[in-house]
């Protein structure tokens, strides 16, 4: 699901609400496994303080569900459904179109394109990929999804 919680940037939903569940058949993963909320800078702000440490405002921050943590190099992955382990929710991805917008014009991107790449991005994370620990795993799966999808490189 893709929810709208900004007023600072005027976003197309619709083309991004099918990306989504594009992404999400492409990773086997059920459309209501995983939520995609776009929030305000200051409420951006106000979670990565609160869950990063960090004070100051980000582009996308993800929220697993499933709190432990994967092993490096064997990211968690959604299991089949019908199996009695499968999730039924793998947690919630939170994008700041305000800064998104930002850094898209600093890449020489549409936003467009770059909220594709943070809903990427966001969905790995919830996945259990982790580029801050793993040994590139979850770099070189966004690069083939980021191809495969005709998204920007870098």
């Amino acid at each position: 699901m893709l929810l709208n919680r900004q007023r600072e940037v005027r976003i197309a939903l619709r083309p991004l609400q099918n990306f989504l569940w594009r992404l999400q058949a492409e990773r086997r993963i059920s459309r209501a496994q995983v939520n995609v909320c776009l929030v305000s800078e200051a409420a951006m702000h106000k979670l990565n303080r609160e869950f990063q440490g960090k004070d100051q405002s980000t582009d996308v921050l993800s929220f697993p569900a499933e709190h432990r943590a994967a092993s490096p190099g064997r990211p968690r992955r959604p299991r089949k459904h019908g199996h009695s382990r499968a999730p039924s929710f793998l947690g919630d991805v939170a994008i700041c179109p305000r800064v998104a917008r930002r850094n898209a014009k600093r890449l020489r991107r549409r936003l467009a394109d770059e909220l594709r790449v943070l809903i990427v991005h966001g969905v790995l994370h919830l996945m259990g990929y982790d580029h801050e620990s793993d040994a590139g795993q979850m770099h070189s799966l966004e690069t083939r999804l980021r191809l495969r999808f005709g998204l920007p490189q870098t």
